[in-house]
């Protein structure tokens, strides 16, 4: 996580950002985060780290599958 500094908050900005605080019920700082995702666009599913967007992309390959054949294989003498 970073943390910023913002300096020369106009006063209609931060009484519009501390009521909407208010109304949600959440603090000022998780306010003014929020505030920024949505002005740039960032909706909840682009902060989430996980696969799901491969989910339904694999696609067959011969090479691949022979490669991964070759792995599974047993050396006896081993």
């Amino acid at each position: 996580m970073r943390q910023y500094t913002v300096r020369n908050i106009p006063g209609a900005l931060d009484r519009a950002l501390r009521e909407w605080a208010r109304r949600r019920t959440v603090s000022l700082n998780q306010a003014i985060v929020d505030a920024i995702k949505r002005g740039i666009g960032m909706d909840e599913e682009q902060e989430h780290n996980d696969l799901d967007d491969l989910v339904g992309t694999w696609q067959q390959d011969e090479e691949f599958e022979r490669a991964l054949s070759e792995q599974d294989t047993i050396e006896q003498d081993l």
